[in-house]
C-alpha cells in the first residue's frame, strides 16, 4: 500500500471516530430546537430537524422517565456510588436553554469497574424525572464519559425551600452569563464534591440524553433524595438563559420494558 494512501485511510478513520464521537454529547447551541411543545421545534419534532437525531423520535429507551415505585426492584448489590471528584478549573456557559458548567480534570466515578470521568453539569426546571408521577421544582445533571466514550449522567432533584449552598455560592457567576448566549466564562476552580447528594440510595436504569441527539444507552443514577432550593435560586437560572420559555425539561418518555433498580444500602444509614 502505498503511503499516501495509507495516511489518507487513516485520516477518513480519524473523522469518523471523531464524528461519531461528537454525535453522542448533548447539543451545545440549542437554539435549533425548542421545549415549546407547540413549536415546529418542540420536543415531538426533535427527531425530524437533523438524520443524527433520530433517535429522538425512534429511540426505545429513551430519558427522562417517570420512577413508579410498582415499577422498580429494590437490590443491595449495586453498591454505593464511588465518587473521587476533586476540585479542577470549570468554565460556564450559557447554552440557550440552560446553563452549564464545564470542568477540565474534576476526577470521576465508578461504575461496574469502568472509570467515568466528569465533564459538566446543568440545570434543567423543572425536573426531567419524576417519582410517581411527580414532577419536581429542578434537576441537575452531572454528566460523564468513559475513554470507550461511554456516557453515565447522575441527576438529583430539587424542591422549593432552604437555599441551595452550591447555587449561592455560583450565584455572581450566572448573573455574568445572564443574556450572554454561546459566550463561556471562566470561573475559577470549582469543586464538585459542593454539590450535595445527601443520600446512599439511587435509581438505576438506562436510557438517554434528554436532549438532542438523545443518544441512548446511558447510565442513569438518580438520587433517592429531594433536595431543597429556593425560589429565587430557580428564577435565577431560568431568568439567566432568557429564552422565554417557563421550562426546559423534555417530556416523559415510556419506560416500556426497562429494568428500573434503587440501590438500598443493607445498614440501616441513608
Amino acid at each position: 500500500m502505498k503511503l499516501a494512501t495509507y495516511f489518507s485511510r487513516c485520516f477518513i478513520i480519524l473523522v469518523l471516530v471523531a464524528c461519531l464521537t461528537i454525535a453522542d454529547q448533548e447539543v451545545d447551541d440549542e437554539r435549533e430546537f425548542s421545549y415549546d411543545e407547540d413549536s415546529e421545534i418542540g420536543p415531538a419534532h426533535w427527531g425530524e430537524i437533523r438524520p443524527e437525531w433520530r433517535n429522538c423520535s425512534t429511540g426505545r429507551m429513551q430519558s427522562p422517565i417517570d420512577l413508579l415505585n410498582h415499577r422498580v426492584e429494590i437490590v443491595s448489590y449495586l453498591g454505593r456510588l464511588k465518587r473521587a471528584y476533586k476540585p479542577s478549573n470549570a468554565t460556564l456557559i450559557n447554552r440557550g436553554h440552560d446553563i452549564m458548567l464545564r470542568w477540565q480534570d474534576a476526577g470521576h466515578i465508578q461504575i461496574n469497574g469502568t472509570i467515568f470521568q466528569l465533564r459538566q453539569c446543568h440545570w434543567h426546571s423543572p425536573s426531567e424525572h419524576t417519582i410517581n408521577g411527580r414532577r419536581f421544582n429542578m434537576e441537575i445533571h452531572l454528566v460523564h464519559q468513559s475513554n470507550d466514550n461511554r456516557t453515565a449522567v447522575i441527576g438529583i432533584m430539587y424542591q422549593i425551600g432552604r437555599p441551595d449552598s452550591f447555587l449561592s455560592m455560583m450565584k455572581p457567576n450566572f448573573e455574568a452569563v445572564a443574556e450572554k448566549r454561546n459566550v463561556e466564562i471562566d470561573v475559577g476552580i470549582i469543586d464538585p464534591k459542593l454539590i450535595k447528594f445527601g443520600s446512599r440510595k439511587y435509581y438505576r436504569y438506562i436510557g438517554s440524553l434528554t436532549t438532542p441527539p438523545c443518544s441512548p444507552n446511558v447510565i442513569w443514577t438518580i438520587v433517592r433524595k429531594v433536595r431543597t432550593v429556593s425560589r429565587e435560586q430557580v428564577e435565577l437560572i431560568r431568568d439567566a438563559v432568557h429564552d422565554e420559555s417557563e421550562a426546559n425539561a423534555r417530556p416523559l418518555q415510556p419506560i416500556r420494558d426497562r429494568k428500573v433498580e434503587l440501590y438500598r444500602p443493607r445498614d440501616p444509614e441513608n
